[in-house]
């Protein structure tokens, strides 16, 4: 049994469960998808009241690390999941509809990490990458130019083939790719925003010119504790959508 004082004593009872259960789920103690023991058994496990279950479970929704199916139980989000596959996607279009994008690869190789990639996924300079590209096109359009790094070191035995089965093949994306083939599940990110202007490499490949204006977007995608996994910088033709999002 791992006792409530495994976590730090300084925070709030409900929230040392909540990262109890942040630890088994980091663990691959339950799996994205599947159920994870009730209520009673896990106030039973951590030696506390229902109700402090119950409270970290809540936030945990919140925080869409869980899902509540009424009358099932409470299960380990998944990105395979429809209604929550793209939730990462902020692009709308112009009228407020949310798009949903086909995924075209352009390049697969490897490389290493320059000082600023290595500093955002906490490597050291020069460590092993597989890179990425592809474009996203909505409605047969090209929107999203996608410059992707991930450390090697995560993705053994990645191909091209994998990835393009998966994410058009299956009509997954590639967080749930990483999910299904790595167990890696990314629960949050990090982005930075600012203009851009269109280059030789991207405006040809957004069908713009060289020049034209668009949205950069610098991501860092995290897995549980906290543990960047993912980083992607993002060209975006702003002609037909606009990126959303709700602050609260």
């Amino acid at each position: 049994m791992r006792k409530r004082t495994d976590a730090p004593g300084f925070l709030p009872l409900y929230e040392q469960i909540k990262q109890l259960i942040l630890r088994a789920l980091s663990d691959g103690e339950w799996r994205p998808g599947v159920a994870i023991p009730s209520e009673v058994a896990l106030a039973r496990r951590y030696e506390v009241s229902q109700g402090t279950v119950r409270k970290a479970l809540d936030e945990l929704v919140m925080d869409n690390i869980l899902v509540r199916r009424q009358g099932k139980g409470t299960f380990v989000a998944t990105h395979a999941d429809d209604g929550t596959a793209y939730r990462f996607l902020r692009l709308m279009s112009l009228g407020g509809e949310r798009a949903y994008p086909h995924s075209e690869f352009i390049a697969f190789g490897s490389g290493k990490a320059d000082a600023r990639v290595a500093s955002r996924l906490g490597l050291s300079s020069g460590s092993a990458l597989v890179i990425l590209r592809r474009v996203l096109t909505f409605s047969g359009a090209p929107v999203v130019y996608d410059d992707i790094r991930l450390p090697a070191a995560l993705l053994k035995g990645v191909s091209i083939a994998m990835i393009e089965d998966h994410v058009n093949a299956h009509k997954g994306t590639l967080y749930s790719l990483y999910e299904a083939q790595y167990q890696i599940r990314i629960i949050s990110a990090h982005e930075r925003i600012r203009a851009a202007l269109a280059d030789a490499v991207n405006a040809p490949l957004l069908g713009v010119e060289p020049g034209a204006p668009l949205l950069a977007i610098e991501r860092v995608a995290f897995t549980y504790q906290n543990r960047p996994v993912e980083w992607r910088m993002s060209y975006v033709n702003t002609a037909q959508h606009y990126y959303f999002d709700e602050l609260n």
